[in-house]
């Protein structure tokens, strides 16, 4: 499956984006160039909701360019919502969150065969599984 977006509202105060499909490394480069002039258009204190209740899979490309978007609006006063996440991309943000990645994985190659592992575990229904 590919990426798409859909725009649900884009008010200066408050932008909606819902996320569909993958966001990976092939992805990402389009989600960025959508999303810009979304960002550009925030007004300051604004706040960018990222609707995740379509989105099956992220990688950590995708997870940098959430994190440039967090950084964009912090930077402006505002902030940045994730909503709906499926199962298994909300247990990407959950590991991101407890372990700083990059003090534990080898290579971005590493971290993303891990991420997908866990991925399809949960939507496999073998999330305790090792």
């Amino acid at each position: 499956m590919t990426f798409s977006l859909s725009i649900e509202s884009a008010l200066p105060e408050r932008t909606t984006v819902q996320l569909h499909g993958r966001l990976d490394a092939l992805t990402f480069g389009e989600f960025d160039d959508a999303i810009q002039p979304l960002l550009s258009r925030m007004a300051d204190a604004g706040t960018m909701v990222l609707d995740l209740s379509a989105l099956e899979y992220i990688s950590s490309a995708g997870l940098r360019s959430i994190a440039k978007i967090r950084k964009h609006m912090r930077g402006h006063g505002g902030r940045t919502l994730l909503v709906n996440p499926q199962p298994q991309v909300h247990k990407v943000f959950d590991i991101v969150k407890a372990v700083p990645v990059n003090e534990v994985f080898a290579s971005t190659r590493e971290l993303d065969d891990y991420l997908d592992r866990i991925q399809r575990r949960i939507v496999d229904g073998a999330e305790g599984e090792d």
